[in-house]
């Protein structure tokens, strides 16, 4: 089977698990997974197989939306409710307005730290796997970006936001520096992924649903990059380009394109420089027919 799908992630289960559940079902060992989701969180979890994992370094680039809620007033070393409370502080009385005004402070482009509870690598080892073992190393902070943030409700001890961000966001951290602002402490409590890219919640299946009928539930490979502009090509053009030829498409300004043929299939992936086209990855090559 070669395909994407769109899994809805109970939580409870780490990405990694999924993955594995899934080959187990598909008898398949080509398989991955686009974007980690932590084991409490649920939501959108693109899995792609076969030849489509291909394409899997291209879809994480598209961006994320999320619904959190921030428990307010307590701090966990996981940043989540699985860990311990390492800190606890009193709560001040939040107004709507004011808020509001502190969110703006964390839109647009930000550095954070990433915590140690993260499948991040340093010097070939996972964070999370040296946090469990007590051990705590330097990190340097990257560079990310938020797009959305949005108040959806507030309580005396809590806030629930929408956000939309680039990858490589951690929400969690993201949940501590916002209370922080606040002036006290916080962890997430909740957190449901509601899309990647162009793979949205409301078209995301269960695992139950998977397994029933998995060929049912297989999303087309160019929703995987439903964020990259597209270019439809000539049949001439797909013909030469998928073959591996360096082509002129005039016009055609410089970036990356998914790769479309006269008939509107998807052909691959490929680069413009000086309005000529080099495909970096194929997926479908074109022939053409003789006359």
């Amino acid at each position: 089977m070669d395909g994407i799908l769109n899994v809805l992630k109970p939580p409870g289960m780490t990405s990694h698990d999924v993955v594995a559940y899934l080959r187990r079902v598909l008898k398949t060992k080509k398989i991955g997974h686009g974007g980690t989701l932590d084991p409490d969180a649920a939501g959108v979890l693109p899995v792609f197989i076969g030849s489509a994992t291909r394409l899997l370094e291209f879809a994480v680039e598209g961006r994320k939306q999320y619904l959190v809620e921030i428990a307010l007033g307590r701090q966990t070393d996981t940043g989540d409710d699985s860990g311990m409370v390492i800190k606890t502080m009193p709560v001040p009385a939040l107004q709507h307005d004011n808020v509001v005004r502190v969110l703006r402070n964390f839109t647009g482009a930000l550095m954070q730290m990433p915590p140690m509870y993260s499948a991040l690598k340093v010097n070939g080892q996972k964070l999370y796997t040296l946090a469990r073992k007590g051990i705590s190393v330097e990190r340097e902070a990257r560079p990310i970006e938020i797009h959305k943030l949005e108040l959806l409700h507030l309580t005396e001890a809590s806030l629930t936001l929408a956000v939309e961000c680039s990858k490589g966001t951690y929400i969690r951290v993201l949940g501590e520096d916002i209370a922080a602002a606040l002036g006290t402490c916080g962890t997430m409590s909740f957190l449901l992924r509601t899309q990647v890219g162009g793979f949205r919640i409301e078209d995301s299946f269960t695992l139950q649903e998977i397994t029933a009928d998995p060929a049912k539930c297989l999303a087309q490979p160019l929703v995987a990059v439903s964020h990259m502009q597209r270019l439809e090509l000539t049949a001439r053009q797909a013909a030469r380009i998928t073959n591996g030829v360096r082509t002129t498409v005039a016009g055609t300004a410089a970036g990356r394109y998914a790769l479309l043929g006269p008939a509107g299939e998807f052909l691959g992936i490929g680069t413009c420089n000086e309005e000529k086209i080099q495909v970096e990855k194929v997926f479908f090559r074109y022939l053409m027919q003789e006359d």
